[in-house]
C-alpha cells in the first residue's frame, strides 16, 4: 500500500478531530514508527500540511482549519510508470540533464508544486507495458537479492541463463541490467529491450561487490545528438516523429535527432517515410541490413 494511502487516512483521523499520531499510523496500516514518522514529516514539509502536535491529547490536529490536501492520489499502475520514469530521467546524460534529473527527482517525491524548467523539452521516453513489468520484477529481484531466470535475445541469437541482477543503469537512452551468472567479479551488463522473458527464482545470493559496482556509476560525457534527414508523406504539425525529436522541417523533409542507431534503424523499418536523405553512414547501415534481410529470405538472384 502507498504512503497516500496512509496520507489521507491520518487526514481524516485529524478531521474528525481524533489527534492521531505515529503509534497510531504505524499499528492501523502494520509499518515501523520510523516510517510513520516519515509520513507525517512527509505531510509537514512537502505537502505543506499546518501540522500542530498537541501534547494534551499527545495527537496532531491541523493549525489551519482551511487546508485540504492536494489532489494526489494515483493507482499503483501510475506509481509504476512513475517510478520507471524517474529511473529513465535519473539517468540522462545528455542536452539539458541538469534540469532534466530534478525532475526526475521531483518525481521520486511526488511533490505537488509546479516546477517549471523553462523552454527545455523533457526527453519521450517509450514506456512499454512488458518492459514496465521487466522493470518491476527485477527491481524486486535487486532488493531480495534474488536470482532470475532470463529469457534473451541479441544479435547472436537466444539463450536462457540464471543471472544475479545487482543494478540498473540507463545509458544513452537505453535500459540496462548489471549482474552476473556465477562470478561476481565478472560482471557484465544486459539490454533490457533484449530480454523476452524474466521469472523470479527462490535462490539468493551474496555479492560484496561495491567496489567493482563504482564503475558502472561513472558519469558518462554528455553526447550530441545524431541527426537524419528524411522524406516524409506529410508535412509533420508537432514537434515529434514517432516519439523522436524533430530539430527542424521544411515541407516534407524532417531533421530528426536520435542517439542510438540500432533502435532509429529498427524504428526506420516498422515506420512510414519517403526517403532517408542522409547522413550517408545511416544510409549505407540501412542497406546493409536490408541486403542481410533479404539474403536470409533467400531473394537474392
Amino acid at each position: 500500500m502507498s504512503n497516500m494511502h496512509r496520507i489521507h487516512w491520518f487526514d481524516e483521523q485529524i478531521r474528525s478531530g481524533r489527534f492521531p499520531n505515529s503509534s497510531w499510523l504505524a499499528r492501523e496500516f502494520e509499518i515501523s514508527r520510523r516510517q510513520a514518522q516519515r509520513d507525517i514529516e512527509y505531510m509537514a514539509f512537502s505537502l505543506r500540511a499546518p501540522l500542530l502536535y498537541l501534547a494534551k491529547y499527545r495527537g496532531y490536529c491541523y493549525e489551519d482549519q482551511t487546508y485540504r490536501l492536494p489532489h494526489l492520489y494515483m493507482t499503483e499502475e501510475e506509481q509504476r510508470v512513475l517510478k520507471y520514469l524517474a529511473h529513465r530521467y535519473r539517468h540522462y546524460n545528455y542536452d539539458q540533464s541538469d534540469a532534466v534529473k530534478r525532475v526526475a527527482h521531483l518525481l521520486e517525491r511526488f511533490t505537488p508544486e509546479e516546477q517549471h524548467t523553462g523552454n527545455s523539452q523533457l526527453p519521450v521516453f517509450m514506456a512499454r507495458p512488458q518492459q514496465l513489468q521487466f522493470f518491476e520484477l527485477l527491481s524486486h529481484a535487486i532488493t531480495e537479492t534474488r536470482k532470475v531466470h532470463i529469457h534473451y535475445r541479441d544479435h547472436a541469437g537466444e539463450r536462457q541463463f540464471s543471472w544475479c541482477p545487482l543494478k540498473m543503469i540507463s545509458q544513452y537512452n537505453a535500459d540496462y541490467v548489471i549482474g552476473y551468472e556465477a562470478d561476481s567479479v565478472q560482471q557484465t551488463a544486459i539490454r533490457m529491450e533484449g530480454i523476452v522473458h524474466v521469472r523470479i527464482t527462490n535462490e539468493t545470493f551474496e555479492c560484496q561487490t561495491d567496489g567493482v559496482l563504482c564503475g558502472w556509476e561513472e558519469a558518462l560525457p554528455v553526447r550530441k545528438p545524431f541527426v537524419a534527414e528524411i522524406r516524409v508523406k506529410e508535412e509533420q504539425q508537432t514537434e515529434l516523429w514517432h516519439g523522436y525529436r524533430i530539430r527542424s522541417k521544411e515541407d516534407q523533409i524532417l531533421s530528426i535527432e536520435f542517439y542510438d542507431t540500432d533502435a532509429f534503424l529498427q524504428h526506420l523499418f516498422i515506420s512510414e517515410w519517403e526517403e532517408l536523405l542522409s547522413p550517408g553512414w545511416l544510409k549505407r547501415k540501412l542497406e546493409s541490413r536490408v541486403s542481410g534481410m533479404i539474403g536470409k529470405l533467400g531473394m537474392e538472384e
